[in-house]
């Protein structure tokens, strides 16, 4: 064989007769592609004893009959848009390895998990906390509501709920993690679902806004955005109770 058919052998599953003949090739060249072919068994095999480990408190749900939910928020930061919450519930047979915390994935691979997490999932709910509730009972508060309207919003009731770092005001026991978006699937998975659908939604705010750049800083305070605040004043999206939104609120 050529070493560029054995490349391209080497980019899918490789019987264990293949590879003993192989290793048997002592081109240089072979040798390399072998290397690479090992290293990035050894990352994958990582990856999913990773992966594994993040559905430890699922499956002790599971085991004792439970629909387990995972429950994350993005967007308290923000100095305009919504804060967006996500529930989703997962069953043993949700096998995306690269699903982890949003945080560490690019937006690239978050759009490409995004409808791949929506077939998968055994049920998403999506919470919505507007810039109006936030100013009226804070951005905590406004989160745990917009949870609660993730997790009413399921097709199905979940026995069990794991979060993020915070208590969801619905009658669910819970599981309250910190960093919770690295320790749960679940969480993971929602945290997906709650960052791109809030990043579309501040992307068609940015149609209506175009001054404030809204699609490359998703309403958080950049020099662009700070500038467009300070000649346009406030948008009817920016939260009013924010500084320094107060002090361009040219409507008040």
């Amino acid at each position: 064989m050529s070493i560029k058919e054995i490349k391209e052998i080497l980019q899918g599953e490789v019987d264990s007769e293949t590879l003993a003949l192989l290793q048997k090739d002592e081109r240089k060249g072979v040798q390399k592609l072998l290397e690479s072919y090992n290293k990035r068994l050894a990352k994958l095999a990582k990856a999913k004893a990773a992966f594994m480990n993040r559905f430890q408190y699922e499956q002790k749900a599971w085991a004792a009959g439970s629909i387990v939910a995972g429950v994350d928020e993005v967007g308290r930061g923000p100095l305009a848009g919504p804060v967006v919450t996500a529930a989703v519930v997962l069953d043993d047979s949700f096998d995306l390895v690269e699903v982890n915390d949003s945080k560490k994935l690019s937006p690239k691979k978050r759009l490409e998990l995004y409808p791949r997490i929506l077939d998968k999932a055994v049920a998403v709910g999506i919470g919505v906390g507007s810039p109006e509730l936030i100013d009226k009972i804070n951005i905590y508060e406004a989160d745990r509501v917009a949870m609660a309207q993730a997790v009413n919003n399921l097709a199905l009731r979940p026995d069990l709920l794991l979060v993020d770092a915070m208590n969801v005001p619905v009658d669910i026991k819970q599981i309250e993690l910190i960093k919770g978006d690295s320790k749960s699937n679940s969480i993971a998975a929602a945290s997906i679902v709650a960052k791109v659908f809030r990043d579309e939604l501040m992307n068609d705010y940015a149609k209506v806004y175009p001054q404030y750049d809204f699609e490359h800083n998703a309403g958080y305070g950049t020099a662009k955005h700070l500038a467009a605040l300070k000649e346009f004043g406030a948008t009817p999206i920016h939260r009013r109770s924010f500084s320094p939104v107060s002090e361009y609120d040219f409507n008040k």
